[in-house]
């Protein structure tokens, strides 16, 4: 090999080996990559509270008190078809409210339709059989669901620690937003109403307190 040539290998290789320092250089470059866990928030979402609560006119003091805090989600027009309502809802669990959870948060045992829930924080949701005929009220233990980071959206993969058959009514009106109201009727105060309202649909479910005697 001539002098001349046996220069234009070695200019060549050099070449060579510098372009593909540069294309290994390019791949092992970390590539700025979406963060495998984003924040979200809600700018001020507006929430619903309804509350019941017993004093001690005897002692001036409380004798229990619980109460039910809510996200308050809008009504779409969508909702109204009933086949696409059934789809979405039957057979499913799912969330009550909007943006955190919705809470009943109790200092006393309740009987809520029948079953017996023991005093403290609850989680709520909403459960259609598969039929559709058949509503139920959801408590989940707010411990479980922490300890797993479930998001409220997330309510299906939540376990499930009670549930309460809830009736349905004839809506009296319509709700353009979620509506969550604890009633009863004077002077019986030991027998509570739970009545939900969204949209046409309406729900409720009795609730028996065990009121302390004064």
């Amino acid at each position: 090999m001539k002098l001349r040539d046996w220069k234009l290998a070695v200019a060549g290789l050099a070449l060579l080996f510098s372009t593909a320092s540069g294309l290994n250089a390019q791949e092992n470059k970390p590539q700025k990559q979406r963060p495998n866990i984003g924040a979200f928030g809600s700018d001020s979402p507006e929430r619903g509270t309804t509350r019941v609560g017993y004093w001690n006119n005897a002692k001036n003091m409380g004798a229990g008190q619980f109460a039910i805090d809510y996200g308050r989600p809008v009504w779409k027009k969508d909702y109204e078809d009933a086949a696409a309502f059934d789809k979405m809802t039957k057979g499913q669990v799912y969330r009550l409210g909007s943006n955190f959870w919705t809470t009943l948060d109790t200092d006393m045992p309740l009987n809520i339709a029948g079953k017996t829930i023991p005093a403290g924080l609850w989680y709520l949701g909403l459960h259609r059989s598969e039929d559709g005929a058949v509503w139920s009220l959801v408590f989940i233990d707010p411990a479980k669901a922490r300890a797993a980071h479930i998001d409220a959206s997330e309510i299906a993969r939540a376990p499930i620690a009670f549930k309460a058959p809830m009736t349905v009514e004839k809506a009296t009106d319509m709700k353009d937003k979620l509506t969550i109201d604890l009633t009863w009727v004077k002077p019986n105060n030991k027998d509570v109403t739970l009545r939900i309202g969204w949209g046409k649909m309406q729900l409720s479910a009795p609730i028996q307190v065990p009121v302390p005697a004064g």
